[in-house]
């Protein structure tokens, strides 16, 4: 007779080896959100010149965390990424101390040129958070909160009175807290 545990070993080594039709799934909306995102990317992009550089998101397509900043520091223009440069030091030495996963966060601005019109910003801000479907958006600031307030965004509630620190309802799926 076959030792239970050999059995036992042979179908977990079994299991793992074929993925679960959730990880299909989750691999799939990946996929998707980087392509979207890339696309975002590119349209940004072609859209800048030597004068006006687009400022784009940076972290996981698909992070459990969205951390929102209203305009693009100097050091972002001229690197052309979010959270670059000491703030983007300092935001990893804070996940750090807190034991968050870098890979759980997403972050980008408001305005990604810095000079673009607020209408113009809001359209693709919005791709971006439909894009990513964060579990929590960190809005920081009250420029970036009122820029939120006029998003527009499906079954969003307002957050203008917003207590500072405290986690609240965005949207059904969506959490949302203010700095």
């Amino acid at each position: 007779m076959a030792n239970p545990d050999k059995r036992r070993a042979r179908t977990s080594t079994r299991a793992a080896a074929k993925p679960s039709n959730g990880d299909e799934i989750q691999e799939r909306y990946l996929k998707r959100a980087i392509g979207e995102i890339n696309e975002l990317g590119d349209e940004l992009l072609a859209l800048g010149d030597e004068l006006h550089v687009p400022v784009l998101g940076s972290g996981h397509p698909r992070g459990d965390v969205f951390l929102l900043k209203h305009r693009p520091a100097q050091s972002e223009i001229s690197e052309g990424v979010a959270f670059f440069g000491r703030s983007g030091q300092a935001l990893l030495k804070s996940l750090e101390r807190l034991a968050v996963d870098p890979l759980a966060v997403y972050g980008t601005n408001c305005l990604k040129f810095g000079t673009e019109s607020a209408e113009e910003a809001r359209g693709w801000l919005n791709r971006e958070l439909h894009i990513v479907q964060p579990k929590l958006l960190v809005v920081m600031g009250a420029e970036a909160v009122r820029f939120v307030d006029e998003l527009g965004f499906p079954l969003a509630d307002p957050l203008d009175g917003a207590e500072e620190g405290v986690v609240r309802r965005f949207t059904p799926t969506i959490g949302v807290g203010c700095r």
